[in-house]
Order: structure tokens, then sequence, then C-alpha cells
């Protein structure tokens, strides 16, 4: 058998137990059909195929996120601006006054998710002040985690929120003593305010949302994501909200795997859903590229205990475990695997009350079943659940709310949030993801660096060296571990032969660089089902012809994701290939935060997250900083 491509001359950690390094593969009909050395491996080529010399550079299965929520965050991806990895908030609002710029009426500039304050040199969330005087006209709508978002003047003049406005069930609009609204909306503890007020936006059209999911694609391929669990999410209704999806499947056009839940979004109808969607979608329906899961996150509203950190612990409501029971009941009668939202310990007791119940009449009998998140779940739970035969999927999100888990509940109790050594010394199967884009970022790297080195975006320690888990097992969570949550743990998840052909070849050594690099990683080469999805620098005569930008306005023309974007300057760029570039760029890459400074020749990041006091920070950074804003 004659390969269609074949990779050699690498570095390949193949989280195969059995072969778990190589230097070369070969591909065929989108599966490996040999993986080993390369006088091996070349023993599979003829005049017809492609051949690419990996340069020795690490190479590994490409990643495979476990929970986030990708046909979403598709259909909106062209209309926010990403503050993912913004350094400081100077720059952040630099690039939300550019946007405010370029951005028509009547539509938003919209910053959804994926940062902290503490990721800023700053250290701080901007002010309704700040918004307002960048943008008078434009509305405004920064969400921040599952907590609150900010609306500028015109944003509340857009959605219609006056003084006579009621605050929803679970949410709060702040006002002044006169009764106005601020701009400032909290969740308290429900994230259905920030979800509804967001819903009033303007949207974009079909053919705009084709693109923009492409685009979000894209940009999972360049930070090495191949395959993802799409957990459904809230205002994502099916099928009307998979058209986009479901067209690009039947075009072709899909870059990374998709396997998708199905979220119900009616309260107190919650069991007509899952029993109209058991009798209509037949399970697993699809192929390799794009099928069906099974049901969940959302099961029934009243199980939602919602996990915003900086509010208590939310008491589920008497009604929900027979509710839940008779959703449950459904789903296991009709084998339809499923997977439920569940933050607190106190949460995990009564949902696992119910499926023990259950499970006497219907014995569950290896159907597979998910905890999402599960920060707080004690030892005793988790053997609950492996009784029971569940899995747990974990998220980043502690890396972005760890701050808040430590001033609410204690250094001691973050330190075993979530518990996930001691899932994976019990033997319960465990996936790792993001959760992105509305609390966490998608890129799975700030997963990797917070599993790996213990610590939040904000660089605050949040588990010593017992707690730490091994790069090599980190990356096993988002990889082979992960395939066991869309049950395709025997065709994808590692590099072997005749398992599905996904793989990214990364800029830098995963296993090697400081703690710190880990977030900066990047592909600079990714395929999936044996096609080239995604290619830079030594692999550029290899990428795909460049997707168009639509609309023209979109942020992801400018700065397109995770910073810094693929669209602009790489932070790797040498200062020779600057000359010819806009004095915005410039600033850009010379002032990236990340790396080392060209000019004065410190680490800005470690002056970043140093414990000098900073004042001005469009200056001089105390005698650990320099002057390059003034570039």
């Amino acid at each position: 058998m004659k390969a269609d491509l074949i990779l050699y001359n690498g570095n390949i950690h193949t989280v195969d137990h059995e072969q778990p390094t190589a230097t070369a593969v070969a591909i065929r009909d989108g599966k490996f059909v040999a993986v080993g050395d390369d006088s091996t491996v070349m023993k599979y080529a003829d005049d017809s195929t492609k051949m690419i010399d990996l340069k020795r550079k690490r190479t590994i299965p490409g990643i495979n996120d476990s929970h986030t929520h990708l046909i979403r965050g598709g259909l909106n991806y062209n209309l926010e601006l990403r503050w993912d990895g913004v350094p400081s908030l100077a720059d952040a609002l630099r690039m939300l006054k550019e946007q405010v710029a370029r951005t028509p009426t009547p539509q938003w500039v919209r910053v959804i998710g994926g940062w902290s304050e503490f990721q800023f040199a700053e250290r701080r969330m901007p002010t309704l002040e700040e918004i307002n005087d960048i943008a008078p006209d434009t509305p405004v709508f920064i969400m921040h985690l599952y907590n609150s978002a900010l609306l500028n003047r015109a944003a509340l003049k857009a959605v219609g929120y006056t003084k006579d406005t009621p605050d929803p069930p679970g949410g709060r609009i702040q006002r002044t003593v006169s009764g106005e609204p601020t701009g400032l909306l909290l969740a308290s503890p429900s994230a259905a305010i920030l979800y509804a007020t967001l819903a009033k936006g303007p949207k974009l059209s079909y053919e705009y949302q084709m693109n923009s999911s492409r685009h979000y694609m894209r940009e999972m391929n360049r930070l090495g994501i191949t395959s993802v669990i799409d957990a459904g999410g809230g205002f994502q209704n099916f099928p009307d909200d998979y058209k986009v999806i479901d067209e690009l499947h039947k075009n072709g056009e899909l870059t990374v795997r998709i396997a998708y839940n199905l979220f119900t979004q009616r309260p107190k109808h919650e069991e007509e859903d899952f029993d109209s969607w058991v009798k209509s979608v037949k399970l697993y329906q699809g192929d390799d590229m794009y099928r069906h899961n099974g049901a969940g996150e959302m099961l029934v509203f009243s199980a939602a205990d919602f996990e915003s950190f900086m509010n208590p612990r939310p008491d589920l409501p008497e009604v929900m475990e027979e509710e839940l029971e008779r959703v449950v009941r459904l789903l296991v009668a009709n084998r339809w695997p499923f997977r439920l939202h569940a933050t607190y310990n106190e949460s995990i007791t009564r949902f696992l009350n119910v499926f023990e119940k259950v499970n006497r009449d219907i014995p569950f009998d290896g159907l597979p079943w998910i905890f999402d998140h599960a920060e707080t779940i004690d030892e005793k739970n988790i053997e609950r659940v492996k009784v029971l035969g569940g899995g747990i999927a974990i998220q980043s999100r502690m890396a972005f709310q760890g701050e808040y888990f430590t001033d609410r509940y204690g250094k001691h109790a973050a330190a075993q949030t979530p518990p996930v050594k001691k899932m994976l010394d019990m033997e319960v199967p465990v996936g790792a993801g993001t959760d992105a884009t509305r609390v966490s970022s998608y890129n799975p790297w700030i997963g990797l660096y917070w599993l790996s080195a213990g610590k939040t975006v904000g660089g605050l320690e949040l588990y010593d060296k017992q707690q730490r888990l091994s790069r090599e097992t980190a990356l096993e969570l988002y990889t082979k571990g992960s395939a066991w949550f869309s049950s395709e743990q025997h065709k994808k998840g590692c590099i072997k032969t005749g398992m599905l052909a996904d793989l990214t070849v990364l800029d830098s050594d995963y296993f090697t660089v400081e703690d710190e690099a880990i977030k900066s990683i990047e592909a600079e080469l990714t395929i999936v089902d044996g096609r080239i999805v995604y290619a830079k620098d030594d692999f550029q005569q290899w990428a795909p012809p460049a997707i168009p930008v639509l609309p023209d306005w979109s942020p992801t023309a400018i700065y397109n994701g995770y910073y810094p974007g693929s669209n602009r300057l790489s932070a790797k760029t040498p200062p020779a290939k600057l000359t010819a570039a806009p004095a915005a760029d410039i600033s850009a890459v010379v002032h990236q935060c990340i790396g080392s400074c060209s000019v004065h020749a410190h680490d800005h990041d470690k002056a970043r997250m140093s414990e000098v006091p900073v004042n001005n920070y469009t200056a001089f950074w105390g005698a650990l900083g320099c002057s390059c804003f003034a570039f």
C-alpha cells in the first residue's frame, strides 16, 4: 500500500504507549498506515506521494477539546474583538478604540470571554468611563467570565434598558441613586442576563456566518486543534443554529472534527425536547468529521449550578431531582449518552443520587455519561462516578477564575480544584478542554500550562508540585483522554497505524520549553484527516488558500483571535522584516510583552509579572521596565 503523504525527519510524540516515539508517518485515505523511523516509513512512498520534511520539529497528535462551544463560537467569531492573551489593558483599550472607529452603524463592538483582568499588566478591569469615552455612539458590550458585562451608554440605548427595566431572575442591573442603569450587568448568579442581553445585538448574515465559522476553525487549527466535542450552549438551538456547520460539512470545508451534544433551551419543557430528539435523531448519526454525540450539557435547567466564583454557591431547587430523573430515565432507556454541567460537590452528590436511583431500575450497563467541570468533587463522589461507568471532563476555567476562587474559598481549597490527579489515580476517564469561548479562551496551550505549571493566566500559583500533572499526562488528557468522551478512543487520540490521521507540528518543543513559553506555542503545520488545513513558516508552501474575511470591518480581519493573532505580524518576526510594516504593526511587534525586548534586551513578561508597582502603563515600567510603549 503506497501513501498519499509521508512526513519524515520529525520528533514525534505519539501518545501511543506501545510506540511512544517515531520520526516518520505515512498517511493514506485519511489514516496512518505506517508509524516508525524514516527508513521503515519511506517504503510506503512512490512517485505520487507528497513528501514533507519535518526538520526535527516536535510533532504531536491533533489536540481534541472535550468540552467547547465551537458551533456557537463560529457563528459569532467575526463579530467579536478577542482579548484572549492581550498583555495589558492599555493594549486592550487601544484595540477597542481602533475597532470602534471601523465598525459601521448599527453594529456593536463586543468582547466576549477568554480573558481575565489578572492577565493585564494593570491587573484591573476597564471602567465604564473609559468605554464611554472611547465609544460615545457605537454600542459596546464587554463580557467578563460568567460574572458581569459592561455596556456603554449607546449599548444601553440599543437594548432598551432604562430605570423602568426590572431585574431578571438571577441577574441584576446596577443602577445610579436615581435608578438609571450604569451599564454594569451582574450575574447573581445566573449568566442568563448576560446571554439575553448579548442576543439583542445584530447577527451576521448566513453567508457571513459561514465565513466566520471557517475562520474560527482556522484559528483553532493555528493552535493545533483537530477535534472538538461541542457541548451545546445557551441560545444554540437545534437544528437551526447547526445549519451552517451542516453545510460546511457537506461542502467538505470543515477543518476540525466535531462531535455535538444536544442542549435543551426550554425550562420546564426539557423532557419534551429530549423525547422529540431521541425519536428524530439517530445516535451517532454522521461520520468521522461531524457526528451526533448524545445529550447535554444542559439536561434540566433546575440542575444548573452556575459557576461564578465571585458569588456564593447556588442552592439547587427541591424540584431538581424529580425533573432530572425524568430526563435521565428517558435517555438511559433509549441508550443515549449524556453529559451534565456540574461545578460543585454538593450538586454532584444530588445528581449521583438521581443517577444511582435510575441505574437500579434501568442499568447504565456501560452507557457513556459525563460530568462536566467538577471543580470541587470529592473522593467519595469520584468513586461513585467510577462505579457508574462515568467520565469527568475538566476545563481550564480555574486558569481564568483561580484568583476569585481563592479569595472566596481559600488557598487550600483552590489547590484541589479540580482534583485531577485524584481522578486519574482512581482510574476514572478524564478528558481536558476549554469551555470556550465565554469564560476561558479556546487556546488549549493555556490549559496545558495550567495543568502542568499549576498557574492562572495572571500568574497565581494554584497547585504545588504534587498536584501538577507532567506535561506528558496533560497532553494525553487533551488527545487520547478526550477521545473517550465521544466514544472514539479506538480511532483517534494518538499517532498509531490504523488511527485517523490528525496531527500538528509545533513551532516550539512543548516538552523542553520553559513553563511560561507553553502559553505561546502555536502550530506550524496542522493535518486533519490526512489533509493539510494550516501551515506557516517552514511549511508555508503547503498552506491552503487564504479565506477572505466577511464583513470587511470585522475584528478578525485585523486581530484574528488569540494575541498576537495570525493576521498580525508574529512576535517572532525579526526586526529586519519590520521596515515595510505600518507604524501600528511595528508598535504591536516591539511591544508584545512576550519574549525578550529587542531594544533593551530584557524580558517583558518577567517585568510584567514582577511585584514592582506600576502606575503609568504608557511610559516607564519601573526598574524592570522600559519605554517600549513610546515607539
